[in-house]
């Protein structure tokens, strides 16, 4: 059976995590790279021996692609995401967040549908040893009945970070705290506690100069009966202090802490099994991007589903347009609601036209 071919369509700091894996993955290829920044496409191409583009219409039409790997600043994700599926019927790969209007969500799902094709949203984290033993453990009974789960995430994110590119801090094509940085986090208390009926939350501006949130606060109500916190701040100062998650149940407690929730810090009902389900990640992208484009390959190739699938994927988004709801509205929101945040990826036509790329005329190149 031949390899499944994969492109990669934005070439910034994730990249590398989906490029160099695909260049030595079993029964994968990588095939093309692209970037409207040629020097950071050809950067990639080098590296790995691969046609450079600038634009991703005319790689698709050159290249024999199966999957695209769409990791473009936020907002841009369901436009380009819904070219590579209805244009060119490829499967597509979404970095986190695969979308930030809830409407959008709900377009690649219908689009996906219709096209025959399959979404993979990147939650790499969920691949962790510790996040997979707390949740293990909760589900064996072995911690109990949850009681409490919060979420800290407490970094920092000075104006510098904000003036790098356009999209940053905007409504439009990023979100805040909670969108960019606290996604993740939100997905995994999520994932390792249970299901969430309702949110109350509050969010402030506090130290930058942005349209959206630094810090942002809510208390959650599982459908399990248990509580929970969320505390997602940029605002941090002078570094990064804290990304952890914290369960407390009636037979114990879990705390998962580390540059990305990697170590187990604290397993009351085993602690020197701590060790053993503890990780060394070398930055806060960690080790999961390799397994979970492992699983991309056996999904597609053998037919054994991904363990995260796109209705999976959605229920972070669901959870975060609901938080944000809550804060705009100054109430609690249940999640039963399935109502959508009024600001989070408004539509900004001027600033997607900086991301935004049309088919080449005929006998026109996009390399």
């Amino acid at each position: 059976m031949a390899p499944l071919s994969f492109a990669v369509v934005g070439c910034g700091r994730i990249a590398g995590h989906h490029a160099d894996h695909l260049a030595d993955l079993p029964r994968a290829r990588l095939a093309a790279v692209c970037d409207l920044q040629p020097e950071r496409a050809e950067a990639y191409a080098r590296k790995h021996g691969v046609p450079a583009y600038t634009n991703y219409h005319e790689m698709l039409r050159r290249e024999q692609i199966d999957v695209v790997n769409i990791l473009t600043p936020s907002g841009m994700h369901p436009e380009h995401a819904l070219d590579a599926m209805e244009r060119y019927g490829k499967h597509v790969i979404l970095e986190k967040p695969m979308a930030l209007a809830w409407e959008d969500v709900q377009t690649l799902r219908r689009t996906a549908e219709r096209a025959g094709v399959k979404i993979f949203p990147v939650y790499q984290n969920r691949y962790n040893k510790a996040v997979r033993k707390v949740r293990a453990a909760l589900a064996s009974g072995e911690l109990g009945r949850p009681v409490l789960g919060t979420v800290r995430v407490r970094w920092c994110r000075p104006q510098a970070y904000y003036r790098r590119d356009p999209w940053r801090g905007t409504w439009a094509m990023d979100g805040g705290a909670l969108t960019n940085q606290g996604i993740h986090y939100i997905d995994l208390v999520r994932y390792i506690v249970g299901d969430i009926d309702a949110v109350n939350a509050r969010t402030a501006t506090q130290l930058v100069d942005i349209e959206v949130e630094d810090t942002a606060v809510a208390t959650i109500r599982f459908a399990s009966g248990a509580l929970g916190v969320i505390e997602v701040t940029t605002a941090a100062r002078p570094d990064d202090f804290e990304a952890s998650i914290s369960v407390l149940a009636e037979r114990g407690t879990a705390v998962l802490q580390g540059i990305a929730a990697n170590e187990l810090a604290v397993f009351t009902p085993a602690p020197d099994e701590r060790a053993l389900h503890s990780e060394i990640f070398p930055n806060a992208y960690g080790l999961g991007h390799r397994p979970f484009l492992l699983d991309v390959v056996a999904d597609l190739l053998d037919g054994r589903p991904h363990p995260i699938s796109f209705e999976e994927g959605t229920q972070a988004l669901r959870l975060l347009n609901a938080i944000y709801r809550s804060a705009e509205d100054g109430r609690e929101v249940r999640l039963a609601e399935d109502v959508a945040s009024r600001r989070l990826g408004r539509k900004d036509d001027r600033l997607a036209a900086l991301y935004r790329v049309s088919p080449p005329a005929a006998g026109e190149g996009g390399r």
